[in-house]
């Protein structure tokens, strides 16, 4: 666990491991992509809701580290970091909610997946298995950024990581569905992007209207299901 002054008014907290195994000393923390970092950082979110911190404006998690802004009028670095210390020692015992299993559907390949040939290319397997390996597991919700209702997903299958595009796109439309590096995401909007896409969801990621905007929530797990054009026609359809 590390402690930062990220500005002013933020402090920032990274979780990793302290040591490789052989009790060398390890990379920097937040370099250090895990199920178990990541636990932690939603396990002090949990303790923050339980227990509210005066003076704390905004809570941002990523996938190790969580950034804390606050009320400089009220608190400073260092007494925030003592109450985070506080935190972070009685945290274990705050249980986490049961995740949620949330099914999107994806029609993979043609124009909406206009990368999954290449994809498929690089790792010398065909698009159908490009496809199968993509929807072979369930993926955790690391966390949200980038742009509103747009999760983090990991990890990908090992045989199916790959690097993002080297000219990120101009546009790419809502409901793209990618890949970059070991991980995988929905375009909730249309924004420009450098992940590869493989297939394109019905489903609104991101909706004002509703009183949960974003469809997906830090530690809920996704599964993806291959369905037709036919099927992603209707869908759109039905939720117009």
């Amino acid at each position: 666990m590390q402690f930062q002054i990220a500005s002013d008014q933020s402090l920032l907290v990274y979780f990793g491991r302290p040591e490789n195994e052989n009790g060398a000393k390890a990379p920097r923390l937040e370099n250090q992509i895990t199920i178990e970092s990541n636990e932690r950082v939603r396990r002090l979110l949990r303790m923050t809701d339980f227990e509210p911190i005066r003076g704390v404006r905004n809570l941002h998690p990523a996938y190790c580290s969580l950034l804390i802004k606050f009320d400089a009028m009220l608190l400073r670095h260092k007494e925030l970091e003592e109450i985070v210390r506080g935190y972070i020692d009685r945290m274990e015992r705050a249980a986490l909610p049961e995740p949620r299993l949330v099914e999107i559907p994806v029609c993979y390949g043609g124009e909406f997946g206009p990368d999954l040939e290449e994809v498929a290319e690089l790792h010398r397997i065909t698009p159908a298995q490009a496809i199968e390996l993509h929807a072979s597991t369930h993926y955790l919700v690391y966390f949200l950024g980038f742009a509103p209702g747009f999760a983090y997903l990991g990890e990908l299958p090992e045989a199916l990581v790959t690097p993002r595009l080297t000219m990120p796109r101009r546009s790419v439309p809502a409901g793209s569905v990618g890949i970059a590096g070991s991980q995988t995401g929905v375009y909730p909007i249309s924004t420009p992007g450098g992940w590869r896409l493989l297939g394109r969801t019905p489903v609104e990621m991101f909706r004002p209207g509703r009183a949960e905007m974003s469809l997906l929530s830090i530690g809920d797990r996704v599964r993806f299901v291959a369905i037709s054009r036919e099927k992603f026609a209707q869908a759109k359809l039905e939720n117009a």
